[in-house]
């Protein structure tokens, strides 16, 4: 399961469309390790003016792997999060995320092209 959803929370969404906001929470609250990962990229690009910023330190282990992966690979979860801080999220691997300002077209673009991807592997990133 990607989500841990309060009954409150399932109850609304069984009822209608949901805001952000609660989406939001129940995305920081179910996967605090993803969620601390995206938050602090945001946090950095917003501190250094930077185009971008990612995260290239490899999860502590498979919970917090699992955490990152079930985020990215949503839809919904990613487009909430661009959303949230106003920025594009890209994923190479297990570990390599990145925020970036939504005028750095560029450097996302250099980000997910097939040269960058082959670039960024390594043989401990096999099974991530």
């Amino acid at each position: 399961m990607s989500l841990t959803v309060s009954p409150e929370l399932l109850d609304k969404a069984q009822r209608g469309p949901i805001d952000d906001a609660d989406f939001i929470d129940c995305i920081r609250t179910s996967l605090p390790y993803a969620w601390g990962v995206i938050s602090g990229l945001a946090e950095r690009a917003a501190a250094d003016g930077g185009e971008y910023a990612a995260n290239e330190v490899p999860p502590p282990g498979e919970a917090e792997r699992g955490q990152l992966l079930r985020l990215v690979a949503s839809d919904a979860m990613r487009a909430a999060v661009e959303r949230h801080f106003g920025m594009r999220l890209a994923f190479q691997n297990c570990h390599k995320v990145a925020l970036f300002r939504g005028d750095a077209d560029a450097a996302h673009a250099d980000f997910v092209t097939p040269r960058a991807q082959l670039l960024n592997q390594s043989p401990e990133f096999v099974d991530c």
